[in-house]
């Protein structure tokens, strides 16, 4: 099966400090005690490692501080679509090889869950602010989106843009709202499913947390990929699903190579 190298985008850590964790995760380091750069910091003073506290992992590395990193992957065909896909990420850190290691055999980091929200490579002191999905939206606005049997019935009644995505029409919504408006019209939606059809149409209001805005960036990328700033770094989030349906998920290996 024949691979192909392709750029993703750049990120930033001006702490010095580089991390690749679960997009769906990051905001609870918080919440089980020491916040994500502190065990970050501490991990990469032994060269870089691997974090877990209950259900929260990532992996940590030292990052030149002073330049933008580059993010590339190895893009095989999807067994599914025959479409390039993500197998393996390769990050720039910016920094020369130890003099003492041996550069012909990988360091191992550890290995990470993989998140269906997606997975996140930062700076480890911008991600301490991250918003995860329970978490208020730094603007105050959503989007919503409604899709199903009855949608053409749901947009001749409502309107609504079509929202396009790379490869699929995507569903119809409104992008933008502030979130109590988004909070009213996805109410009028579904009271007016439940009082028509009783159900056939799904309607979902996406607050603007970080999850979600990287996912948004990503949405006209091929790989679903996007960067935003967050804390005042540029973050790359990588959508590992591009598949609609079920898929069985494993685990995703870090390693450093010379």
């Amino acid at each position: 099966m024949s691979e192909f190298f392709v750029d993703l985008g750049k990120v930033t850590a001006p702490s010095g400090v580089l991390v690749l964790g679960m997009a769906g995760w990051i905001d609870q380091w918080r919440e089980l005690g020491l916040p994500l750069s502190e065990r970050a910091m501490a991990a990469t003073a032994k060269g870089g490692g691997h974090l877990r506290e209950g259900l929260c992992e990532a992996v940590a590395v030292p990052a030149s501080a002073d330049r933008s990193l580059m993010v590339r992957a190895s893009t095989p065909p999807s067994p599914f679509d025959r479409e390039p896909t993500i197998a393996t990420l390769e990050i720039g850190l910016g920094l020369p090889w130890p003099e003492t290691a041996d550069r012909a055999v990988p360091v191992w980091l550890g290995d990470l869950p993989v998140d269906r929200c997606g997975m996140v490579v930062g700076d480890a002191v911008g991600l301490d602010g991250w918003r995860g999905w329970d978490d208020e939206p730094a603007d105050g606005l959503a989007d919503v989106f409604y899709w199903g049997l009855y949608a053409d019935d749901a947009h001749a009644q409502f309107g609504g843009e079509r929202i396009a995505q790379h490869g699929v029409d995507g569903p119809h919504g409104w992008l933008d709202l502030p979130a109590a408006e988004a909070v009213a019209r996805a109410a009028e939606l579904e009271a007016w499913r439940d009082r028509l059809h009783g159900k056939g149409l799904m309607v979902s209001v996406d607050e603007h947390t970080n999850v979600h805005r990287f996912q948004r960036a990503g949405w006209h990328h091929p790989l679903r990929v996007g960067a935003i700033d967050v804390g005042g770094c540029q973050v790359l989030g990588i959508e590992w699903v591009r598949h609609r349906g079920w898929l069985s998920l494993g685990r995703c290996g870090s390693c450093l190579r010379g």
